[in-house]
């Protein structure tokens, strides 16, 4: 583990720490760290920029959804807040559900979201303003909960019904979502069919 040198050193990896080593340029300057001066840690190998705006420390370990972090702080918005959550198929990876291997990372941004730079071709995003109780934080990113993940993959309607169905059984069994929960659930006729067969299936 690096240890920081200096006073700003410290702040920023006390920042960093907790973004699995990455932060941004205001981020750095509120640490101590003169903007002009920014280049010279990228030179000098103490820094490695990973996007606009984005830096990470060089020494820091490796960690599990490094890109998670790194696109959670690229959806920040005016005041350094990180408004993209991972949701759908990309959610339903980081809770174990079902064997789907999305392609991309699907984030959900608010509504108003707006980028003027064209958006980053590894992300897929959908619009919509999630209400706090949907969303979990983990490893400096934020991700929508089972239950909405799964309404989520259910209305975007591009996932296999299989993998959908495996979800929700691994959901059930896994505790992270009720019977009661599945049963409320308000889809179309054809997923209804396919909730009341996990149900069914499911002790």
């Amino acid at each position: 583990m690096m240890q920081p040198r200096t006073e700003a050193s410290r702040r920023l990896y006390e920042i960093a720490e907790i973004q699995q080593g990455f932060f941004t340029t205001k981020q750095a300057k509120t640490a101590g760290f003169a903007e002009n001066t920014h280049p010279y840690h990228v030179q000098a190998g103490n820094w490695m920029r990973e996007h606009r705006g984005i830096y990470r420390l060089a020494q820091f370990p490796s960690t599990d959804h490094p890109d998670l972090a790194l696109w959670g702080l690229w959806s920040r918005n005016r005041n350094e807040e990180a408004e993209g959550v991972f949701s759908h198929q990309t959610a339903l990876s980081l809770h174990e559900l079902s064997d789907l291997n999305p392609a991309k990372l699907h984030m959900t941004v608010p509504r108003r979201f707006r980028r003027n730079s064209e958006i980053p071709g590894v992300l897929v995003l959908h619009y919509a303003d999630l209400p706090e109780r949907d969303v979990q934080m983990s490893q400096g990113f934020r991700f929508t909960r089972p239950l909405r993940t799964i309404i989520d993959v259910m209305e975007a309607g591009d996932v296999e019904h299989g993998f959908i169905r495996q979800a929700l059984r691994q959901a059930v069994q896994k505790g992270l979502i009720t019977r009661q929960q599945l049963r409320s659930l308000k889809t179309p006729p054809p997923m209804q069919k396919m909730v009341h067969d996990v149900l069914r299936h499911v002790a």
